[in-house]
C-alpha cells in the first residue's frame, strides 16, 4: 500500500514577506504609545487590605518609544511603603494576536508580571489580564487598567484576586505629564 504524501501548500516568499511586513508595521495603537513618551510624576496608592487606608508615594517615570515605535518603555523611581522603588515596563500591541501586552518588573521583587487585553472601541482604556505568585496569598489572578485621560494624564489600576477569589483594588497610580 503506498502511502499518499500531503502536499502542503506553500505560501510564495514575496507574499510571506509582505504578510510578516504588514504585521511588524506600526499602527493606531503604537501612535497612542508614542503620545504618552515623556517625563512624568506619579502619585500612587497602594491597599494591603480592602477596608483599611491607602499607604501613598510620590515618584517619577520616563517613558520612551522603543524598536522604531513599536513598544512604550517606562522606568519609574520613587518610594513604595517607605522604600526605595525602581521599576521597569514595556507594553506594546501584537498586530497578529490584536492584543496589549505588556511586562513589569520592579526592585520589591524577583519575578517578571505579563499581562495581555484589549481596549476599549475609543483605545483609551486598556484592560489586561496576568497571574501573579504573591508569597502570602498564594497565586492571584490580577487585572490592570490604563485610562489615558488625556495628553498630561493616565491613570493606571491594579486589582488582584487571591486565596478567596475576591478581587480588590491593589493599586492606583495617577501620571502626570511634567512641563
Amino acid at each position: 500500500m503506498a502511502k499518499e504524501k500531503k502536499q502542503e501548500k506553500q505560501m510564495d516568499p514575496q507574499a510571506m514577506m509582505e504578510t510578516y511586513q504588514k504585521l511588524a508595521t506600526p499602527g493606531e495603537p503604537h501612535k497612542q504609545f508614542a503620545s504618552l513618551a515623556g517625563s512624568w510624576t506619579t502619585k500612587t496608592k497602594s491597599w494591603m487590605e480592602p477596608n483599611k487606608p491607602p499607604t501613598e508615594s510620590t515618584g517619577s517615570c520616563e517613558q520612551k518609544m522603543l524598536l522604531d515605535g513599536r513598544f512604550l518603555q517606562q522606568e519609574c523611581t520613587g518610594d513604595m511603603m517607605g522604600q526605595p522603588f525602581t521599576g521597569i515596563g514595556v507594553i506594546g500591541y501584537d498586530n497578529y494576536t490584536k492584543k496589549y501586552v505588556s511586562t513589569w518588573m520592579d526592585s520589591m521583587g524577583t519575578g517578571i508580571y505579563v499581562m495581555e487585553g484589549t481596549a476599549s472601541a475609543d483605545g483609551k482604556t486598556i484592560t489586561q489580564k496576568g497571574q501573579y505568585d504573591d508569597p502570602t496569598e498564594g497565586h492571584m489572578k490580577l487585572r490592570g487598567v490604563t485610562k489615558i485621560v488625556d495628553n498630561n494624564t493616565e491613570i493606571f489600576e491594579m486589582y488582584g484576586a487571591g486565596k478567596k477569589g475576591k478581587e480588590m483594588k491593589m493599586m492606583e497610580i495617577v501620571y502626570t505629564r511634567k512641563p
